[in-house]
């Protein structure tokens, strides 16, 4: 199967450099025509390398927390290309301390940049990806938002609140064919140039994490995926509901809890809930109850 992204406009944040270059110039080498933003000369670098090698990108240079930049940069890919039918939220920063030594002015600033600037984006995009009745949206997410990492409590928040909103938009972007997911990508960036040594770091080279992005917005699209890539290894994130115990008495005893830990904690017959209702659904059945399907409108 050949992905053909021909006819298809896409918009990746974050673009100038790194693993928004190489998402940005694989979605043009398929066909698609690329707005690339980013806050720097490189918007303008690579699309103008977009544009040489023949194909189609113009760049948006501004900040993804800057709501009216957002609009506009939507309303004028619109004006010229008449569709936006991809968005990757790529942009991003680091502002790494312990939290002890963190101010809550580092915090804010990247929840705003990652998490704000990503629904900034999705919101600008949403109603036209409806209206079409297609839509693919990545939204990068990271291992330290899935398992934690210490310095990052930032950062972690930030990329954890994109799995969030990425499952709750794709159960709302069904019946619009609007498909939702997440990469989780370890690669080789400015980001990462002083975490991890130079033998290591050539081993993951940001062009190797792109074809999951491809992937991610291509018409066989999965949806509510988390996919983490780097080195060439592609791996599936899930967050799970373990089958876990009922303590009749009610309420129940904090040490009896604790006392059957073991069993609460035990991953065997654990699952993937398909929406938030389904701990409920869980935890009356093993009350003796049962809830019918929900779905929110």
């Amino acid at each position: 199967m050949v992905i053909d992204l021909k006819g298809r406009v896409a918009i990746v944040t974050g673009a100038g450099a790194g693993l928004g270059r190489c998402h940005a110039l694989l979605l043009a080498q398929h066909g698609a025509q690329v707005v690339v933003n980013d806050l720097g000369d490189g918007a303008e670098s690579v699309a103008n390398e977009i544009n040489d090698a023949g194909g189609t990108a113009r760049a948006a240079r501004g900040s993804v927390s800057d709501l009216a930049f957002v609009q506009q940069m939507v309303e004028s890919t619109l004006t010229n290309w008449g569709r936006i039918d991809i968005l990757v939220n790529n942009a991003g920063i680091l502002r790494d301390k312990s939290f002890a030594k963190m101010s809550l002015d580092d915090f804010r600033l990247v929840i705003e940049v990652h998490l704000m600037g990503a629904a900034n984006c999705t919101k600008a995009v949403w109603e036209t990806m409806r209206a079409q009745g297609y839509g693919r949206i990545v939204m990068t997410t990271s291992s330290s938002g899935l398992y934690g990492n210490f310095g990052q409590a930032n950062y972690a928040a930030a990329k954890m609140g994109l799995v969030g909103l990425m499952q709750t938009l794709a159960l709302e972007g069904v019946k619009y064919d609007i498909r939702v997911n997440c990469i989780a990508p370890t690669a080789a960036t400015q980001m990462m140039e002083d975490i991890l040594p130079q033998a290591q770091l050539a081993m993951l080279r940001p062009e190797l994490v792109s074809p999951a992005v491809l992937a991610l917005v291509s018409e066989h699209a999965p949806t509510r995926a988390i996919v983490c890539a780097g080195g060439g290894g592609f791996e599936l994130a899930n967050i799970t509901l373990t089958q876990g115990v009922y303590l009749p008495q009610q309420p129940a005893s904090a040490d009896d809890l604790l006392a059957q830990w073991a069993k609460v904690t035990d991953r065997q017959g654990e699952f993937v809930p398909a929406q938030g209702f389904d701990q409920s659904r869980h935890e009356l059945k093993k009350a003796g109850f049962f809830m019918t399907e929900t779905t929110a409108t």
